[in-house]
């Protein structure tokens, strides 16, 4: 009798090791194994988190530009009007489906607007004039253009310069941080400067979480960004230099006063310090 309840009570503990064993199989995977990915996951920054959309297509509203569509959707804005047949000075319009599957977009219908029938006047003759004395030539006075102050600013060895005073209260990181640039802290309608002469692509309010928003391109490979500003002081289209006033520092789209600064590099944000002087 005593032998048979251990070999009962030997059964038991060995599949109680093997129920063990499979269960811990299943909870960790093995060196190598392929990691399950929480998809349901939503945070307030997965749209600036996730990478470059490769599918579906965007239909341009008011307000947009190529580069701003290109910077919301991690693309290098020339890489996108290649995929979608835009050529210089890329311009875009409403309505106008832009593509990222390289499947050609089709260009919206032009409005069709009816003519009028032309309207036959006869002249009538007028009566010959009263000679009288011409009035007065007057100049009007010239309307002088304000332009943003350029302050003197620092360049690093790459042609960069610190687009505000402040410290840093944000830094940049490229392992899954929702930062995609750095933060500067600073007072409300303190000056924003440009970080390297370009020229203005994006002003406006239309990529949610960067409040008023500013886009300057650099070259065909550097763009910068400037967000969360009270007041914009330029506009798309125009040229700005090194350390030229463009903004106020203001607290759009976000808690507190600061300035939002990425630099990106065909499309990719890359950490500013790398290219900022050193303090």
């Amino acid at each position: 009798m005593p032998s048979r309840i251990a070999r009962s009570s030997v059964r038991c503990l060995l599949s109680g090791l093997v129920l063990g064993a499979l269960l811990s199989g299943c909870a960790s995977p093995p060196p190598g194994g392929v990691q399950v990915v929480d998809r349901n996951q939503r945070g307030a920054g997965a749209l600036q988190q996730r990478a470059t959309v490769t599918s579906g297509q965007y239909v341009v509203r008011r307000g947009d530009t190529l580069y701003s569509i290109a910077f919301r959707f991690g693309w290098d804005w020339k890489a996108l009007a290649a995929r979608n047949g835009i050529t210089a000075p890329y311009l875009i319009r409403v309505g106008q489906v832009i593509r990222f599957d390289g499947q050609r977009s089709t260009p919206p219908s032009p409005v069709v607007r009816a003519v009028p029938a032309p309207v036959v006047v006869t002249p009538i003759k007028p009566a010959a004039p009263v000679p009288s004395a011409p009035p007065p030539v007057r100049s009007a006075p010239a309307t002088a253009v304000q332009a943003t102050p350029v302050q003197p600013v620092q360049r690093s060895a790459t042609g960069w310069a610190w687009p505000s005073q402040g410290a840093v209260i944000g830094r940049f990181s490229s392992n899954g941080s929702l930062n995609k640039g750095i933060d500067i802290a600073g007072e409300l309608g303190q000056p924003v400067l440009a970080a390297s002469d370009g020229s203005v692509v994006y002003a406006g309010s239309g990529l949610r979480g960067y409040g008023e928003l500013l886009i300057i391109k650099h070259s065909d490979t550097y763009v910068s960004a400037y967000g969360h500003n009270r007041r914009l002081l330029v506009r798309e289209g125009q040229r700005v230099k090194a350390g030229q006033t463009i903004a106020e520092m203001g607290s759009t789209g976000t808690d507190r006063v600061k300035l939002h600064f990425e630099i990106r590099r065909q499309g990719k944000p890359v950490d500013p310090l790398q290219y900022l002087p050193r303090r």
